[in-house]
């Protein structure tokens, strides 16, 4: 079992007895997979219509850092020519 995927991608390994630095990492590793945040949500029964709602705003909010991300990577490029030439 431990050579699945899914368990090898969330391994950490324990360097010199510093569990508190592997336990940060795994915890880094866990929060950005969504595992704790899922926990958090299957502990309380979630109606059908909030979760609707939550569904939504975390797809609008996905779509709104993308479209975000892809606006200030465009104002960040150094390569873009000058709009405005003679000012």
């Amino acid at each position: 079992m431990a050579n699945h995927l899914r368990f090898v991608g969330r391994t950490v390994m324990v360097q010199n007895g510093n569990v508190e630095a592997a336990y940060g990492v795994l915890n880094r590793i866990l929060a950005q997979d969504g595992v704790a945040e899922a926990v958090r949500r299957s502990r309380y029964y979630e109606k059908p219509c909030r979760a609707r709602r939550r569904r939504a705003f975390e797809a609008s909010r996905r779509v709104y850092c993308a479209e975000m991300a892809r606006r200030i990577a465009f104002v960040g490029r150094s390569s873009r020519q000058d709009p405005w030439l003679g000012c």
